[in-house]
């Protein structure tokens, strides 16, 4: 099975959003979390979603997948008290499911809605193919490595620099045998899985995905997704 295993369970504090959090923010008409599992939905290649969801938000969340006719999600549970957890309880959700086939996860924040069914249907791929997939993002700017002291100790060449973004993809067996022994050490604060499994020694493959690929966190980005939908709504109407 590919599954794709969603992280919604923060509160979004630097959005400043005063009734919600930012994955059940309003963008054209469409909560951004639902923005995001569209692209989940009419995947061919995703047989099924899981989510990790902010507990008293998942009654909310499910008469959302109702409303806008969302199918593929199976299973929703509740976020941890960090991302890694979240995203490990979201994992063992995708291991229920998986009923023993195995399978691959695509572990996506809620929050990351301008992707596409194509580059899901990429990482899967490299999956198969590498054994995982990290999307990134091509740096257009000079990266400087920087010591406690804020002395600038390293300016690596851009052109061997990735920004990290998502969907990072696994194989399901291969993250959950990663979580299980970190958290089982008390470490519960991976920035990202790509992180924690190269700290367990996988090799990751990269994948440039697009370029609007942003992460909606601030209140700056809400008007950056409007823009990039506008964007792609004009290049439908007039070609361009």
């Amino acid at each position: 099975m590919n599954i794709g295993v969603i992280f919604a369970g923060g509160l979004g504090t630097r959005m400043h959003s005063k009734d919600k959090p930012k994955q059940f923010l309003d963008i054209y008409n469409k909560p951004v979390i639902i923005h995001t599992l569209e692209h989940f939905e009419n995947c061919p290649d995703i047989d099924a979603v899981v989510i990790a969801c902010v507990e008293d938000w998942i009654s909310v969340l499910n008469e959302m997948l109702a409303r806008f006719r969302i199918e593929k999600v199976k299973k929703i549970v509740p976020g941890g008290k960090t991302g890694q957890m979240s995203i490990y309880n979201a994992l063992c959700a995708a291991e229920e499911i998986s009923n023993g086939e195995r399978s691959i996860a695509l572990i996506h924040d809620g929050v990351r809605p301008l992707i596409s069914s194509d580059l899901l249907s990429q990482n899967i791929e490299c999956v198969k193919k590498y054994g995982s997939c990290v999307t990134t993002g091509v740096v257009v700017e000079t990266i400087v490595v920087v010591d406690e002291k804020e002395s600038i100790i390293n300016i690596p060449n851009r052109v061997d620099c990735r920004v990290a973004k998502a969907p990072e993809s696994f194989w399901l067996d291969e993250i959950l045998s990663a979580e299980r022994d970190a958290i089982g050490k008390g470490h519960i604060n991976a920035y990202d899985s790509c992180c924690l499994m190269n700290e367990y020694g996988y090799k990751l493959h990269m994948l440039d995905g697009p370029i609007e690929n942003i992460k909606i966190t601030t209140p700056d980005d809400i008007y950056l997704m409007r823009a990039y939908l506008e964007k792609r709504e004009n290049a439908q109407i007039y070609g361009f």
